[in-house]
């Protein structure tokens, strides 16, 4: 049973920077598009960043676009998300996701995702 485990939020200060890491176990990533969603208090889970199975694309909600990086290193079966110049409302819990032969459309949060992690929070304030 393929499990994620994310680690890297924290407390920052706005402008500042974090980067998440999802760890996964139990199968290799290799055919697996992977993502990131978010779940500010009091509002609806969206989805912040994705990479499709084959590698062809990468996409970003407008909110984040130009800050923050989503990457993946199979070699280690984790993937990672830099997130630079923070802003409050990016404050949440952070959830990595994947899916076997997974999409990435524009509307990130369209693509189901059949395996998520437990989540962290991150909270930008100063």
């Amino acid at each position: 049973q393929l499990q994620l485990v994310e680690s890297g939020g924290g407390l920052v200060q706005p402008g500042g920077s974090l980067t998440l890491s999802c760890a996964a176990s139990g199968s290799t990533l290799d055919y697996y598009g992977i993502g990131w969603f978010r779940q500010a208090p009091g509002k609806e889970r969206e989805g912040v960043s994705c990479i499709s199975s084959s590698g062809s694309s990468t996409n970003y909600a407008d909110s984040v676009k130009g800050r923050f990086t989503i990457s993946r290193d199979n070699a280690k079966n984790t993937f990672f998300l830099q997130m630079n110049s923070l802003k409050p409302e990016d404050t949440g819990v952070y959830y990595c996701v994947v899916e076997y032969l997974g999409g990435c459309p524009r509307r990130i949060s369209i693509q189901p995702f059949d395996y998520w992690g437990q989540g962290t929070r991150v909270t930008v304030s100063s």
